[in-house]
Order: C-alpha cells, then sequence, then structure tokens
C-alpha cells in the first residue's frame, strides 16, 4: 500500500485521515496533514409530508467517446497544425474563417499558449486533414519494480503554518 499523499511505501496498517473533506490512507507522517475521520452517528430528520410531485426527468448526458478510448493530445500539436496549415497555402486568419473561430485562438495554439479543446481539435482535424490524438495506454509504470504513479504528493503543494 502507498501513502496517497507523498507516495512512500506504508509497512503495516495505513492511517485514514480527512484532508479537505476527502478521506485518504496515509503513512504516518503526512497523517499529521489531516483530521481523524468522526464516527458515524445518526441525526434526526424532520419528516415533513410531501406533496405528489410530478416526475422530473434526469437529463443524461452522452459519455465522450475519446474518453472512454484513452486518447490524449500529442504532445507537438502546436508545429503539426502550423505545418499542416503552412501545406495548405493556408494564413492563419484563413483557417479561422474556415473553421469559424477567432484568429486570435489559432495563434495561440500555434504558438502552444493553449491546449485546444475537444471542439476546437475536431475541428482542426477536420479541416486540415490531421490527427492530433494519440492513444494512451492505461498501464501501470513500473520502475526497478515499484510502483511509481502519481499521488497528491506530486500535485499537491503543501502550505505549512
Amino acid at each position: 500500500m502507498q501513502c496517497e499523499i507523498c507516495g512512500v511505501e506504508v509497512f503495516g496498517k495505513p492511517r485514514k485521515v480527512v484532508v479537505e473533506g476527502s478521506e485518504v490512507e496515509v503513512c504516518g507522517k503526512c497523517a499529521q496533514y489531516g483530521t481523524t475521520p468522526q464516527s458515524w452517528s445518526p441525526v434526526s430528520k424532520k419528516v415533513a409530508p410531501v406533496k405528489n410531485a410530478p416526475a422530473m426527468r434526469v437529463k443524461r448526458t452522452k459519455p465522450n467517446p475519446y474518453n472512454s478510448m484513452g486518447e490524449d493530445i500529442i504532445s507537438d500539436y502546436s508545429p503539426v497544425i502550423r505545418k499542416a496549415r503552412e501545406e495548405r497555402g493556408w494564413t492563419q486568419e484563413e483557417l479561422a474563417l474556415k473553421i469559424k473561430v477567432k484568429a486570435s485562438l489559432i495563434r495561440k495554439v500555434e504558438r502552444g499558449e493553449i491546449l485546444p479543446e475537444d471542439s476546437l481539435r475536431k475541428k482542426l482535424e477536420n479541416a486540415l486533414g490531421i490527427k492530433l490524438t494519440e492513444r494512451v495506454s492505461n498501464d501501470i509504470m513500473e520502475d526497478s519494480g515499484m510502483f511509481k504513479g502519481t499521488t497528491l504528493g506530486d500535485i499537491v503543494k503543501i502550505k505549512r503554518k
């Protein structure tokens, strides 16, 4: 078992603490960053009579097919877009006009300042005839036989009081 904050191997039983409202299992060193979870106690509720209201329909969103396929945008997307545009002899303004977005957005994407969202990525792929995504494997990365995945400690900066 690995600590969910620092990623170190936890020997024995990990400690459960609540950090920012989330219950995580951590090592003894990282337990200081959270509080021990409160035991469950029943709370009495006031029950009021309910009118027979018409059933509300739950609007379901369609799952994004790209999330399920495990695809991610390629790391060198900006030169690929620029090269494909220049091969067609288009300016940034002409490309923007064809896919109905602002030219400044095309400039920022080609400079690598912003990552294109799915809608823009699809428009660019269709207009330029390129593929901007690659299949990402969900295999566990292994380094010297130990799991070295992303932990909270890799993402969060801990502020000391």
